[in-house]
């Protein structure tokens, strides 16, 4: 079987491979993320694709994301902001793979009105992707927010991203929970109790001064009665709530939001926005992926 394209994200946690013919995904593939696997991309990937390969040769391969990392396959450059898709795609590095080939897409790169770089890889395909599927959103001026692991609050304008800024929330909590004494390690998944927790964090946070509320997170088990699982949601919710904060304030927004990612991260953070007074819609992270690498239908697998 021949005459079909790769086009993938690979991320630091993941690898996602979708094999597309005649306009539609048929196939798709997941394997380790760059973070996993590092100088040895190129075997990861030939191993994870070897199946496809056995039916044939691919016309071409596109991928996004780390492994355009300088410690992932091959690196790929940042286009410089104010950028948009043209741009954007006219930066990536091409190469040839056993006889394919191959697209690694750039990342964007920006300079803060405060001085501060900022980098990603990976989001701006999502971005535009986003771009192409609902073309309103390349309309006027629009906050687009991708939450994760290093959240990005990105300004775009008429359909170019103009500026940046990555908040590392999710890190943070993940270092807070696994490796200090503010995170309970004996949760046992009690969904009310957790909700409950993230209320009141999102409440402190609307009040300021996170650094010096973190403590909670502890105390309040010990002092007034409340669960690991509180104490989970308290964190989460205190510092989401700081990050949406302190990112309004940065990037001067005060309009609605458009969330792209998780379904479970994106409902926590249109929680959080409301919370502060803000709309959001929400689109799924995937699907604007593949609408950036180029890929216009629906994705079925």
């Amino acid at each position: 079987m021949s005459g079909y394209t790769v086009i993938g994200d690979w991320g630091t946690s993941n690898l996602r491979l979708f094999r597309v013919k005649d306009g539609r995904i048929v196939a798709r593939r997941d394997g380790p993320g760059i973070g996993a696997v590092g100088r040895a991309a190129e075997a990861a990937f030939a191993d994870t694709v070897a199946p496809w390969l056995a039916d044939g040769t691919p016309l071409s391969i596109t991928l996004c994301g780390m492994v355009g990392a300088r410690d992932g396959w091959v690196e790929a450059p940042y286009a410089d902001c104010p950028a948009d898709a043209a741009s954007w795609r006219g930066a990536a590095i091409g190469f040839d793979w056993r006889g394919v080939p191959i697209a690694i897409m750039a990342g964007l790169a920006c300079t803060g009105a405060d001085g501060i770089p900022d980098v990603m890889r990976g989001e701006e395909t999502q971005i535009f992707g986003a771009c192409a599927r609902d073309p309103a959103l390349a309309q006027g001026r629009r906050l687009i927010v991708l939450p994760g692991t290093h959240s990005k609050w990105a300004l775009v304008q008429d359909g170019r991203v103009l500026a940046f800024r990555t908040v590392p929330t999710g890190e943070m909590f993940a270092l807070l929970r696994d490796r200090s004494t503010l995170g309970p390690k004996d949760a046992v998944g009690d969904a009310a109790q957790e909700a409950a927790g993230f209320a009141e964090g999102l409440a402190r946070a609307g009040e300021g001064a996170v650094l010096t509320r973190l403590f909670a997170a502890r105390a309040m088990r010990l002092r007034a009665g409340r669960s690991a699982d509180w104490a989970l949601g308290y964190l989460s919710g205190l510092l989401i709530g700081g990050e949406i904060a302190d990112a309004r304030a940065l990037l001067q927004a005060d309009d609605g939001v458009t969330l792209i990612g998780d379904e479970r991260l994106a409902d926590r953070y249109a929680r959080a926005l409301a919370a502060q007074g803000l709309e959001s819609q929400r689109l799924d992270g995937d699907v604007c992926a593949l609408a950036g690498l180029g890929y216009g239908g629906e994705m079925t697998l």
